[in-house]
């Protein structure tokens, strides 16, 4: 059973965050033979001012 978790920051409609673990979804079943509906996605949204790059928070960015 793969399991894939994804950390992203916050932001994203429902729809996306759908057509995203759908398409990860089938590109692990394709590239693993596991089915798809043993392949878990795991979504984790972080805040902007909890996420930072060299230092600097992504909420701070300008």
């Amino acid at each position: 059973m793969p399991i894939v978790h994804i950390d992203l920051i916050a932001g994203r409609s429902q729809d996306q965050l759908k057509h995203l673990v759908e398409d990860v979804t089938k590109a692990v079943s394709k590239n693993t033979g596991a089915p798809a509906e043993h392949v878990h996605v795991i979504l984790n949204e972080m805040q902007k001012n909890r996420y930072s790059v060299g230092g600097v928070l992504k909420s701070d960015e300008k």
